[in-house]
């Protein structure tokens, strides 16, 4: 827990940010806990947008993001970032987009090191059921999920 540079409170989660002096290199979601202010100018920037989009799901993010992740989890990215607020593709779906099988989309998506700027939570399983999250298929997490999906059709 130290080495987050701040933590964020949501309506049932917190988000635990860690960062470089110039990168955001994670984003973690925590069960619900007591805030801890910002330790840098980038965890101030970051916790004003992660704010910023837990007010309007349709905030735009722009953070700088520490390169992470093999090429192939990076193209899953890519195509889970072009997913708009609002919307769902399926695993298989994104899978067909970038010529791969959906237990290796479903992989990459759990490997997400900046959910919410990445936003793997629009990726869901073929029948619009939630799927996994965060290589979850039960419990907080799943909540989370819904809760985000929720939040972004309600804007």
């Amino acid at each position: 827990m130290s080495d987050y540079q701040a933590i964020v409170a949501a309506p049932t989660f917190s988000l635990g940010i860690r960062c470089s002096d110039d990168e955001i290199t994670g984003i973690d979601f925590l069960e619900p806990r007591a805030e801890v202010p910002p330790k840098s100018l980038l965890a101030k920037e970051a916790v004003r947008q992660l704010r910023a989009y837990l007010k309007n799901a349709r905030f735009d993010f722009s953070l700088p993001l520490a390169p992470a992740g093999t090429p192939f989890q990076r193209r899953v990215w890519a195509g889970i970032a072009a997913i708009p607020s609002g919307a769902t593709r399926s695993y298989g779906e994104l899978a067909d987009d970038i010529k791969s099988g959906p237990r290796a989309v479903g992989n990459a998506c759990g490997a997400n090191p900046y959910p919410l700027v990445v936003p793997c939570h629009r990726v869901v399983a073929a029948n619009q059921g939630l799927g996994g999250f965060a290589r979850n298929r039960g419990g907080f997490l799943l909540d989370v999920k819904r809760w985000l999906l929720e939040h972004e059709r309600a804007n």
